[in-house]
């Protein structure tokens, strides 16, 4: 076994990669991985946030805005995927409005 601590998530793979970042308090973007540290800072370039829906604040709506280059800080990081094999899918547990 070797000294050196292992981190659950492996970023390296994804630098200059697309990806969407999830962000406390609901806030969305999506850019190129620039770079990263053990905190889970994250710089972006490219990037791109998703407005959200003013009526329901937990739903995005079509409109983007433009941000550039962005560094997301690490305690505000929920969630980062890859952008390339992911689509968006119908939810299946919606009931139809007849139902």
């Amino acid at each position: 076994m070797s000294g050196r601590k292992e981190t659950v998530l492996d970023l390296a793979k994804f630098v200059d990669k697309g990806v969407q970042v999830k962000l406390t308090g609901g806030r969305q973007v999506s850019g190129t991985l620039k770079g990263y540290d053990q905190l889970l800072n994250l710089v972006l370039d490219e990037a791109v946030e998703f407005i959200r829906d003013i009526d329901d604040p937990l739903k995005t709506t079509d409109q983007t805005r433009r941000l550039g280059l962005i560094v997301c800080r690490g305690t505000a990081v929920m969630l980062v995927s890859p952008t390339d094999g992911t689509e968006e899918i119908a939810n299946p547990f919606v009931q139809p409005d007849g139902a």
